[in-house]
């Protein structure tokens, strides 16, 4: 984990120097456990988590108002699953009817559309149900987040459909919180600060 620390400290230069003043101040553990804590509001929202779920590959319409409207289980109301794919089952993938293209998602209730296709993440990045800590563990471990350095994470919150679709899901649609620049700004300081979890040994 120290080379893993040190590589990823070194990443984040770049990151730190282009980010706010707050993120050239070399942050301490306290800081940087505070920006984890701005991050897990957000990677812990049910606008992310609805997605980010386990190898039952059942995507969710949990805590956004939907099941209690259908007056029904918070589960995605088409009896979606998403097969080991992660894509949806072969035969109907997500995109039959989340189709890939850009849109203002203007229209309640109609299947969301990003320009990409529509899928769930991959299985090591599901987070549903894990604690701050343990999702803390798994986005800076390159093994379960997608093989992302620090620069691919920042680069992944500015150019991604589906991290754009989440603050601004349209439609009247609960958004995660906050903004991509401020995720980015939080992610910049919780690297720069050695990527800090809770429970970790005090250096």
């Amino acid at each position: 984990m120290n080379s893993l620390r040190g590589a990823i400290t070194g990443g984040i230069i770049a990151l730190a120097c282009a980010g706010s003043a707050r993120a050239q101040e070399a942050p301490g553990r306290a800081a940087a456990l505070a920006a984890w804590n701005d991050i897990h509001k957000v990677v812990s929202h049910p606008r992310c988590t609805n997605c980010h779920v386990g190898p039952a590959g059942v995507p969710l319409w949990e805590g956004l108002g939907h099941e209690e409207a259908a007056n029904q289980a918070p589960v995605h109301g088409m009896n979606i699953l998403a097969d080991e794919s992660r894509i949806g089952a072969e035969t109907m993938p997500c995109r039959t009817c989340h189709i890939s293209a850009a849109s203002e998602n203007t229209v309640p209730h109609a299947p969301p559309m990003i320009a990409d296709a529509w899928r769930l993440p991959p299985i090591e990045m599901a987070w549903k149900g894990k604690t701050s800590a343990e999702i803390c563990a798994q986005l800076r471990d390159p093994d379960s987040n997608g093989a992302f350095t620090p620069e691919d994470l920042s680069d992944h919150l500015g150019t991604s459909a589906f991290v754009a679709w989440g603050f601004d899901p349209g439609a009247e649609r609960e958004a995660a919180p906050g903004s991509i620049p401020e995720m980015q700004d939080a992610l910049a300081i919780w690297v720069a600060g050695g990527t800090p979890c809770a429970g970790d040994p005090h250096p």
